[in-house]
């Protein structure tokens, strides 16, 4: 198993345009982070919209991931597009182990 735990804090309010989240994914090996967070930071460095930015933080055994966008349909679109490349990283580092 590669996450132990998921912890997601939201900022925003009605009054508000932009919208901001912390997620922190909490990891059983620091190999396993590293390498994941090896494999989002290009992703980070050159988003593909100015809609939303993200910031990849390792703290302990955590890869923090800091989402902060214009709109919630950006934060919402940016936060998929994160976990899906997250779970697509930890499904081959799965088959990577198996062999």
């Amino acid at each position: 198993m590669f996450i132990t735990q998921v912890f997601l804090y939201a900022i925003g309010n009605a009054m508000s345009t932009s919208a901001k989240t912390t997620v922190h994914l909490k990891f059983a090996s620091e190999k396993q982070l590293d390498t994941l967070l090896s494999a989002l930071t290009p992703e980070a460095k050159a988003p593909p919209t100015r809609r939303a930015s993200i910031r990849l933080k390792k703290e302990d055994a955590f890869l923090t991931l800091i989402v902060n966008a214009e709109d919630t349909v950006a934060l919402r679109a940016t936060i998929n597009a994160y976990l899906r490349w997250i779970e697509s990283t930890i499904k081959i580092m799965e088959v990577v182990e198996r062999t």
